[in-house]
């Protein structure tokens, strides 16, 4: 059996690794200098796994050639990347009808897995538009920096088809895994597409709330870490994913939850809203407490979301350096995965040491050892010292 995975981002390549442990996996990709790094073993993002998995792999190839990649491949999984439209209020799926569009005019046989989060009602659309095409959504439960790990040990694996190419699919990517017990679920596509952005906004939610119990706290001198670690002492609240930040961010909450609530048209809702707003609020907030130190210059530690990740898209901390530049604070930052002189305008330091003496104020959202010479200058809500 062969595979092809279409996009060699994050979920387009721990699945490609997943199944090249037992098949054939051809890797197609428009960007050159990736697909040149992928041949040489070598990956393109930070993931520990992926980049063990990578150098071990035989049965793994990437291209461009999409001729090469649509030959005869058994599976399809598109995992291309589904930027939110701010203007349209709906994700651009440009890049998915691309792949729809090609296959269907090579006749393909594939089952075609999308694994690219979509808005609900999505593959539906498509398999009416390409009926001759066996269209399969499948979303992920990926955390950056851990992707391969959690294709490899999933928390479920949720199948938008009840029929038996869903029963395929599913069996397919169980017995890909190496998680002896894992429960699949098979649904209509609509209702699979809808538990991907459920379940990224109650994780948003979650985020959100134990931001705005921080931001109680800090308000009234109220020790915040005491106070989480009381409540999630209530298994029905539990001690997890509850380190406060300066919001959530990163490639799919924030664009998963305008998403949903997008779908909400005509649909009574409050919460859903609220969880959005609560995240801009959270950053006027956290500016505020900042700008209450007179900082002349701000020091912005690492770009990047969470430990063990090169990704900044839509980072948190983004969000606060835009507010501190708007009242004409100078911000300068140090982020070793950015191979550039400036960021927006702000100048980048690759020395730590000149970082630190430049900046009379660091704001950092997760503290790191690198920073513990200079606490006195630091300015975090990181209370457990992890994502």
């Amino acid at each position: 059996m062969t595979l092809t995975v279409v996009g060699t981002g994050y979920v387009g390549l721990s699945n490609a690794l997943l199944f090249s442990q037992n098949y054939e996996v051809k890797a197609l990709d428009i960007d050159a200098e990736r697909v040149k790094l992928l041949n040489q073993k070598k990956a393109p993002i930070q993931d520990e796994l992926i980049e063990k998995y990578l150098k071990n792999q035989e049965n793994f190839f990437a291209t461009l050639d999409k001729e090469f990649a649509y030959s005869n491949p058994d599976y399809i999984i598109v995992a291309t990347p589904t930027n939110y439209n701010e203007k349209t209020n709906y994700f651009d799926t440009s890049s998915i009808e691309q792949v729809l569009n090609d296959l269907n005019g090579r006749q393909s046989r594939a089952v075609i897995i999308i694994k690219s989060t979509v808005p609900v009602g999505f593959t539906a659309k498509m398999q009416n538009q390409f009926p001759a095409l066996k269209i399969v959504f499948s979303p992920e439960f990926l955390r950056e920096g851990k992707a391969l790990y959690d294709n490899l040990y999933p928390s479920r694996i949720v199948v938008g088809d009840t029929t038996e190419v869903g029963q395929k699919v599913g069996a397919l990517f169980k017995e890909a895994c190496l998680k002896p017990d894992v429960d699949i679920l098979l649904m209509d596509a609509t209702e699979a597409e809808a538990v991907k952005l459920f379940s990224n906004t109650y994780l948003a939610m979650r985020v959100a709330y134990f931001n705005e119990l921080d931001t109680y706290c800090a308000s009234r001198g109220l020790n915040s870490q005491d106070i989480i670690m009381a409540v999630g002492k209530d298994p029905r609240i539990g001690e997890h994913y509850n380190n406060p930040s300066f919001g959530y961010g990163g490639y799919c909450l924030p664009k998963d939850t305008k998403q949903l609530l997008a779908n909400y048209q005509d649909v009574p809702q409050t919460l859903i809203s609220a969880i959005i707003q609560s995240n801009t609020t959270r950053k006027d907030f956290i500016a505020e407490e900042i700008l209450k130190k007179k900082p002349k210059v701000v020091g912005i530690y690492r770009l990047v979301m969470k430990a063990g990740s090169d990704n900044f898209r839509q980072s948190a901390i983004q969000g606060i350096m835009k507010r501190l530049k708007a009242k004409g604070i100078e911000v300068v930052v140090y982020e070793p995965a950015l191979d550039a002189a400036d960021f927006f305008n702000s100048k980048v330091f690759n020395d730590l040491k000149e970082f630190k003496q430049t900046a009379d104020v660091i704001i950092a959202n997760r503290m790191v050892s690198d920073l513990d010479d200079v606490l006195d200058k630091v300015f975090t809500r990181d209370l457990f010292g992890d994502n």
